[in-house]
């Protein structure tokens, strides 16, 4: 059996080739895939051959949001052939000190698809047939589109990320970055019931989403900058901030305008970035790093399979895998698109 599939070799190529397909083993199913989205970590090996210090080294097999059918099952595996999964992309080893100690996303062998991290890198889902542990597969309801569950990886991401802050409800909370995570953000604080979600960002395409995913306002910061100083006034504004950008203006009007002793929840990521640390002892802030996720992934599906969390609003284009390179194309023009998903007639 043969599978049509997306290799990035390098920098800007992204080759659709043909390679065969093992039969599932024990504990493993076969998927016909059905959609699968662009993730920001896969835009950067996209554009740029990877991100900070993790590089494309060798061919590798983009994407790790996914949903798929159940084609065939292997032994001791319950799910039923023709189910609609989303795919965990997450590998933990389960054995190392920090699966132990109940924390699997700092594992030491994590394996995690799609990623150019590890060294043979681990391959991706932009594929049209997947061999993957039935473990890493999640039922979702029958009403649930293979687009909507395939957005279950970057709710999970949000979804922990809201783990991380001392509480959600109630809270006066401000987003920076309204792409596809920021979105989700808004849509998690507003399922969290904060009192107040505020969203920032460079692009009215993305602020017109974040006000489809609840967002009580949004300010376009390159046309309305003095917005944001009403939020800076008394040493702040909000509780808590989500800071989804990673840019070094939008981190600095965060530090700004959250309140002494507020939270920032830093969800982007970059390089290194200069922060005003006087500012950040004097106002006696709490900053949480977050990353991936790993119990929130089973949450995030049930949230969508019950309509809790309307993920629609986030999807702009859908694309079949024969068109990849046009696809990342588009989701690199945020003017454009938000999340571009593959498909996988």
């Amino acid at each position: 059996m043969q599978t049509r599939l997306a290799r990035l070799y390098a920098k800007g190529d992204l080759r659709i080739e043909t390679a065969p397909v093992a039969a599932p083993g024990p504990g493993e199913v076969l998927l016909k895939m059905a959609a699968a989205g662009i993730c920001g970590s896969d835009l950067h090996y996209y554009q740029d051959g990877g991100f900070g210090p993790v590089r494309v080294r060798e061919p590798m097999i983009p994407g790790h949001e996914a949903s798929g059918t159940v084609e065939l099952a292997g032994e001791g595996v319950d799910l039923k052939v023709g189910t609609l999964v989303a795919v965990n992309p997450s590998q933990p080893c389960g054995t190392c000190e920090y699966c132990g100690s109940g924390l699997p996303i700092h594992c030491l062998e994590m394996r995690f698809m799609g990623s150019a991290m590890r060294l043979p890198h681990e391959q991706g889902m932009f594929r049209e047939w997947l061999v993957v542990p039935a473990r890493q597969c999640f039922e979702v309801a029958a009403s649930t589109t293979p687009a909507e569950a395939a957005c279950s990886e970057p709710l999970s991401v949000c979804l922990h990320a809201a783990s991380r802050a001392p509480g959600v409800a109630g809270k006066k909370v401000l987003v920076t970055g309204a792409g596809p995570i920021g979105a989700l953000m808004v849509a998690v604080a507003s399922y969290y019931q904060a009192s107040e979600v505020v969203v920032t960002d460079l692009a009215d395409a993305a602020l017109a989403r974040a006000n489809a995913m609840g967002a009580s306002r949004t300010i376009n910061v390159t046309r309305d900058a003095a917005a944001l100083a009403e939020f800076q006034t008394g040493k702040g504004h909000f509780d808590l901030v989500f800071e989804c950008s990673a840019a070094a203006p939008a981190i600095h009007s965060a530090i700004a305008a959250v309140r002494p002793r507020g939270t920032i929840v830093q969800v982007g990521v970059s390089g290194d970035v200069p922060v005003p640390l006087n500012a950040i002892v004097g106002k006696e802030l709490h900053i949480h790093g977050t990353q991936r996720f790993h119990e929130e992934f089973g949450v995030a599906v049930d949230l969508i399979s019950r309509g809790s969390i309307d993920v629609r609003p986030i999807i702009s284009h859908s694309l079949p895998l024969e068109e990849a390179s046009s696809a990342f194309d588009i989701a690199g023009d945020r003017s454009l698109a938000c999340k571009v998903q593959m498909t996988f007639p």
